[in-house]
């Protein structure tokens, strides 16, 4: 299977990044990213009186001569962080309808990221809501995920308005978990779920999409439609045009704040930007080996 043509450029645009953990990560399996645990790691991170228990390997035989006293020498463990995907594909991702670029963009975030992950060595998976069910990636390391995750997002063409939420019980608790939405669905109930995860030290980003029609619709448009409820239709005159976005900049601001304050990381993407730029700025703003 080739590379669909739609994703050569951001995957040659992050070529050579990595995606720090938020903070440190528990796996046992050694990577990349910094791991709660301790260990036989070659970077000297502290020493600490001898216990029993203590692997004697570890002794500082040196330091025991000098000062008659045991230590052990501590090292900061690195760790796999496996890194799955929770991709809106409801009717209302499928905007505008001229050109979808809210799934467009939905589509190269997810494998831009997932390619930086994977690169690092890290298991990638992915959970693709859809109206006809969901579809999942099997989260691994082998090169050919990428592959099936471009082909499985391929596949789907956005529908109906699919919950998200209970998608979330298939996807582990020590992952990663990146949710690409417009949170135009059931964002309460998957900010909820996700929000256990947080709190258990867990790593949540969200990327929020937006379409530029949808900031600012254009005059042309008289007739506002709900795509994942055709028969909910609003006329979009210049007054109802200002109250529209009017409650739709509190609703985002509202939402920002409700996503921060549960531990997410949080950001805004505008469907029409750079995709590379905007993978480059959520990987590179990860803080490493906090928590």
């Amino acid at each position: 299977m080739s590379i669909p043509r739609e994703y050569g450029p951001i995957l040659d645009a992050v070529r050579g990044l990595t995606w720090p953990a938020r903070r440190r990560v528990g796996g046992t399996h050694t990577g990349a990213h910094p791991s709660r645990l301790r260990g036989r790691a070659p970077e000297l991170s502290e020493y600490r009186l001898y216990r029993q228990g203590d692997d004697p390997r570890q002794l500082d035989w040196k330091l025991l001569a000098r000062s008659d006293r045991p230590f052990t020498r501590l090292a900061d463990d690195r760790a796999v962080h496996p890194t799955w995907f929770l991709v809106d594909a409801s009717a209302s991702m499928a905007y505008p309808a001229t050109t979808h670029a809210k799934w467009a963009m939905a589509r190269a975030l997810t494998v831009g990221l997932a390619a930086i992950a994977q690169r690092s060595g890290d298991p990638v998976g992915a959970a693709i809501v859809a109206a006809g069910g969901t579809a999942f990636v099997r989260a691994r390391t082998r090169a050919d995920v990428l592959l099936e995750l471009m082909s499985a997002l391929g596949s789907v063409t956005p529908s109906g308005s699919p919950q998200g939420a209970p998608a979330l019980l298939q996807v582990p608790m020590g992952a990663r978990l990146v949710v690409v939405s417009d949170l135009l669905g059931d964002e309460g109930a998957l900010r909820r779920a996700a929000a256990t995860r947080a709190s258990a030290r867990g790593d949540v980003h969200v990327l929020h999409v937006v379409a530029r029609d949808e900031l600012a619709p254009p005059p042309s448009v008289a007739l506002a439609v709900d795509p994942e409820d055709p028969a909910i239709e609003r006329p979009l005159d210049a007054v109802a045009r200002a109250a529209y976005q009017a409650r739709f900049a509190a609703w985002r601001e509202e939402t920002a704040l409700a996503w921060r304050l549960s531990g997410a990381a949080y950001r805004q993407v505008q469907a029409e930007e750079d995709a590379a730029l905007v993978v480059r700025a959520v990987a590179t703003s990860a803080p490493a080996g906090e928590g």
